[in-house]
This record gives structure tokens, C-alpha cells and sequence, in this order.
């Protein structure tokens, strides 16, 4: 068979709806100054779509040191790989920032979240090792995982007694060979919202010889109590062996970094592909990444702000009998019953006749017969916002469970 033909047969889970979804529930285009409340398809949208946790898109600060950093070196600067052409000054001194930050020895800096994580998977472990992971861990790590030629073994999520198991059968692997083993988990976890047994496993290695790799995208700059992760709020930022996170949340911009002692940070350096055979990060974004990191650390108001918006979302729609799941973040799910078609007119009633914004999470994210509206707030949305948004959820939620949705077909936005 054609390859071409054989896929374009086949067009995923996703994919298959591509031609009734696309530029509506699928790569819809937010237009517009980056807010709470954006332009979609002509018309103002009350927006919570965005991981603009801290609101830095548009600080005025932020803005200002992208924009002169861009005059003075362009976006080519400096050129070429880090190893061979490409390394500054301004970056190493990033990474002494953000290691300082995140309480960890040394750090290095990754173009990208997904590519980076993939990447130092692919570094840190060869055909004798064996990872154990969490099942609810994010695509880039379980493509990561793909990437190993040796043993991975998968935990229930936060289960730590199954956890327990993979790890006596990891270490009966690996005893009297050349393996070790490499535990993977998060900070937050992006759909749910709560937290990795951060603690708990760490306790485990006084019982296992295991190191830990955390990738806390959603917990940089929400969690803990100067913003340093879900580590810090935890107490056992010291147990992380390598601490992940990457710019395109808290920090609203791109890039990426890992934490940990310097003897693993200098392999990573000369040993993750992706970043030896890869441009260096244009010096913008770098500078950019100082100012932001300068905020994170010196504005507590924003991360003060952030949680008041979660805690009164969360605690609204609590109150209102939504389900919420178990976050423990600002992630902020929520969950309801129906099929795809039903997903599809909610929706399209919520974005058109109550002008919200929100992201749909449909099979094969989360079961058949769930629907998923993901919520992220941010420190720029406002208590009335969050007032408005939770009644709009409420009528929804009764047209839902009154049938009123109850379509097979997706439903039409032309």
C-alpha cells in the first residue's frame, strides 16, 4: 500500500473529525493583545485557554525587554549550536539564575519543553537501565519513554503501593548487570490538576536505588512558596534528582531547563542530542527569560493573585456541584457526561451565546462518555470574571443534563 494512502485511511482519533473541527475546535485562531479576554472568529471571548499563569504575556516589563533585546541583537544571534558557536555570557548566566532558584547545583538550557525532556530521557538511560513512570505522564515523556531500548515499567497514577511493585521488579532487572533505574513523574499534571506523590517517592529510595527526573512545567512559578515548584511546596525540592520545567507556562514565553548537581548537568551538556545538534536559543528570548525570572522572584503579588482566581473558580464551582477532579493547582478541569456530538453543541452554545473561551478535551485525552472543559486562570482574570463564567456553567450544565445537547453529529460553526 501507499504510505500516504495508508494514513490519510487512517486518519487518528483526532484527525477523523479534522473536517468538521478544524478552525473552530481544533486550531482555532485568539486574536488580539494576549488578555483574559481575546478576539475569536469576530467576536470578544472571555478566555481560559491561556497558560499565562502570572500574567507576564503582557507586563509592561516584559514587553519592554523583549522588545530591546530584539533591537540590539536580532533573533539570529548567536548562531549556531551552543557546543560549537552558540554559547553567551547572558545564557550561562540564566542558567546560574534559574539553578539558584530552583535550589539545584547547575542547569541547562533546552530550546524546547517537549524536544528537551524527550531528549534527556534519551541521554540519561541506554539498553541495560529501566524506567518506571507514571501513567497519566505527559506525551513528551511517554514518547521519551518510546525512545528506550531497554525495560519500562508503567505505575497506576500516584499509585504508590503499585509503584512499590515496579520498582522490586526494576531492581531484580538490574541487579548483577550494568543497569540502574530512572523513576519519571510530575509536579502538576496538566489535565488533572494534582499533584505528583513528590514526597512519597522520594521516601521510597531509602528502600531503592533509583534517581528521580520530575517534569513540573505546571508547578514552575505556581507551586511553593517563592514559586519554585511543586518540590518546594512539597518539601523534597532536595530529593529531585533533575528538575524540569519549561518557559511556555508561568514564564509565557519559549524554552526550557533542567535542574540538578553538576556532574549530571555537565553529561546532559555534552550528551542530549537535541540541544548538541540544535541552534542555540536566539538572545531575546534569553533576556526575555531573565526579566521574567527577575518577576517570578521578585513580584509575590502575582502568584498572590494567580491563587486568588483559582481559589475562588475552584471553590465556585465546588459549591455549584461541578466536579472539579482532584487538582491541586490552578488546573482546573471540569468534568461532565456526554458524548462527542454533545461536547461539540456545549461548546458551540458556550463560546457563541455566552462569549467564553475554553479549551474541549474529548477521547482520547480522557475516557469515552467524559467531557472535559480544561480552565486555566491566571493572575490577570478578575472575580467578576470568575462570577460570570461559573453561572454561564451552571445553564449549561442543565441544558446538558436535559437533553438539549443530545446530538450525534458535531455541530456546525460555518
Amino acid at each position: 500500500m501507499d504510505l500516504f494512502e495508508k494514513r490519510i485511511n487512517n486518519m487518528g482519533p483526532l484527525g477523523s473529525h479534522a473536517k468538521e473541527a478544524h478552525g473552530y475546535y481544533t486550531f482555532p485562531k485568539l486574536e488580539g493583545e494576549i488578555s483574559p479576554n481575546m478576539n475569536f472568529r469576530g467576536s470578544s471571548k472571555l478566555v481560559w485557554s491561556l497558560n499565562n499563569y502570572l500574567g507576564l504575556a503582557n507586563h509592561p516589563e516584559v514587553r519592554k525587554a523583549d522588545t530591546e533585546a530584539t533591537l540590539e541583537y536580532g533573533l539570529a544571534y548567536p548562531m549556531g549550536a551552543r557546543m560549537m558557536s552558540g554559547n553567551s555570557t547572558i545564557h550561562e548566566q540564566l542558567e546560574s539564575e534559574l539553578a539558584a532558584f530552583v535550589s539545584k547545583e547547575d542547569c541547562i538550557l533546552i530550546n524546547f519543553g517537549y524536544q528537551g525532556i524527550l531528549s534527556a530521557i534519551d541521554a540519561l538511560v541506554d539498553r541495560h537501565d529501566v524506567i518506571v513512570y507514571d501513567a497519566e505522564s505527559h506525551a513528551c515523556i511517554v514518547d521519551g519513554v518510546r525512545l528506550h531500548q531497554g525495560k519500562r515499567f508503567v505505575y497506576p497514577h500516584n499509585n504508590l503501593e503499585n509503584l512499590e511493585k515496579q520498582l522490586q521488579r526494576a531492581t531484580n532487572l538490574v541487579n548483577g548487570t550494568p543497569g540502574a533505574i530512572l523513576v519519571i513523574t510530575e509536579g502538576v499534571f496538566g489535565m488533572s490538576g494534582n499533584q505528583g506523590s513528590l514526597k512519597e517517592i522520594i521516601e521510597l529510595k531509602k528502600k531503592y536505588n533509583f534517581k528521580l527526573l520530575v517534569d513540573d512545567a505546571h508547578g514552575f512559578g505556581t507551586m511553593g512558596k517563592t514559586g519554585a515548584g511543586t518540590g518546594e511546596e512539597q518539601g523534597c525540592q532536595d530529593g529531585i534528582d533533575l528538575y524540569f520545567s519549561t518557559f511556555a507556562k508561568s514564564m509565557a514565553s519559549i524554552g526550557a531547563f533542567i535542574g540538578g548537581n553538576k556532574t549530571i548537568i555537565d553529561y546532559l551538556r555534552y550528551n542530549m542530542r537535541s540541544q548538541i545538534y540544535a541552534k542555540s536559543l536566539p538572545m531575546p528570548l534569553v533576556i526575555g527569560a531573565i526579566k521574567r525570572l527577575e518577576l517570578l522572584r521578585t513580584n509575590p503579588e502575582l502568584k498572590d493573585n494567580l491563587w486568588k482566581i483559582v481559589n475562588a473558580l475552584q471553590g465556585g464551582l465546588r459549591q455549584a456541584g461541578f466536579n472539579i477532579g482532584t487538582t491541586q493547582s490552578p488546573v482546573t478541569p471540569v468534568l461532565l457526561s456526554g458524548s462527542v456530538g454533545e461536547a461539540t453543541h456545549l461548546t458551540l452554545d458556550l463560546r457563541e451565546n455566552y462569549n467564553i473561551f475554553c479549551s474541549i478535551v474529548m477521547y482520547p485525552v480522557v475516557p469515552k462518555g467524559i467531557i472535559m472543559l480544561r480552565l486555566i486562570p491566571t493572575a490577570v482574570h478578575s472575580l467578576e470574571e470568575v462570577t460570570r463564567t461559573i453561572q454561564a456553567f451552571k445553564e449549561i450544565k442543565v441544558k446538558l443534563e436535559a437533553g438539549q445537547y443530545n446530538f450525534q453529529e458535531l455541530a456546525s460553526f460555518n
